[in-house]
This record gives structure tokens, C-alpha cells and sequence, in this order.
């Protein structure tokens, strides 16, 4: 019998799609200190795509990275439901994983949303819950009262 299909799942070719578009907003990257450009794509649900780069800055707590840009960008214009995202560094094929604060701004927008990134391997992209990069994450629920005592 098939296992049915996760209902955030991606099709493969929506996964390429948006791993292209993280690498055409690589390109806009301003990275002078690190020379390690990313590029982000994030994917709503209802299949607008936002992108982003990473924005450095000589005070380097000040830099940004491509997929909080891309959430940012998201976000201001009024999207709060992301389906995927996708995540690329400075070589094509080789997987850039979200860093923690990343990973923290993610997972606030639910822990079902889908982390694309190369396979480093030439074969599919590796496509993952951000659930499964944050574990034990603290999330909005954690901010919700639970039974408080007066």
C-alpha cells in the first residue's frame, strides 16, 4: 500500500523551481566581508514566492541573512502562511543549511514548513521540516497560558 502524501508536500519540480529563484537571488547578496552569498525563495500558501539575500553590514550583528530578508519582505506585505523554503550558499550544489536565528523565524511561522536545499549530491533536493532542524523549539504555543494559578 503507498504512504499517503504529506499535505505539505512538494513536487519535486516546485522544489527545483524555488531552489533556481534562491540562486538568482543569491546574485544580489551583499556579502563584501564573508564572500558567502545566499540566496532564499519562500514559498506562501497561497503560492506567492518571496525572495531574499543576505544584507552584511562592517558591524557584523547588523547583517541579515537571505531568509530572514525573505521574511521580512513576506511579512510586510501582509503573508503570514509559508508552505517551503528554499536556501542556497555560494556553491550550487552543495546544501546551506538555515542557521539558528533563521531557524528560530521559521519555525515561528509553523514547524510544517518545508526547508528545500541542494542535495550536495546532484540528485534531489533535500526537502525537510523545520521542526525536524529546531527540535524542541520554542515556538508561539510556548507564549500561550496553560492552567495558570492565580
Amino acid at each position: 500500500m503507498d504512504e499517503p502524501i504529506p499535505p505539505n508536500a512538494l513536487p519535486p519540480e516546485m522544489a527545483e523551481m524555488l531552489l533556481r529563484m534562491a540562486r538568482e537571488a543569491r546574485g544580489h547578496a551583499y556579502a563584501p566581508y564573508s564572500r558567502f552569498p545566499v540566496g532564499a525563495a519562500l514559498l506562501t500558501q497561497a503560492g506567492e514566492i518571496y525572495t531574499g539575500c543576505n544584507i552584511e553590514n562592517a558591524s557584523f550583528g547588523l547583517t541579515i541573512c537571505a531568509e530572514r530578508t525573505a521574511v521580512a519582505k513576506a511579512v510586510s506585505e501582509g503573508a503570514r502562511s509559508f508552505r517551503a523554503i528554499a536556501v542556497v550558499g555560494p556553491q550550487d550544489e552543495l546544501p546551506c543549511s538555515p542557521c539558528g536565528s533563521c531557524r528560530q523565524v521559521l519555525y515561528e511561522f509553523g514547524p510544517e514548513l518545508q526547508v528545500i536545499t541542494p542535495s550536495g549530491e546532484g540528485g534531489e533536493p533535500q526537502v525537510e521540516p523545520i521542526a525536524t532542524l529546531l527540535p524542541r523549539a520554542f515556538g508561539p504555543a510556548r507564549l500561550q497560558p496553560t492552567g495558570m494559578r492565580e
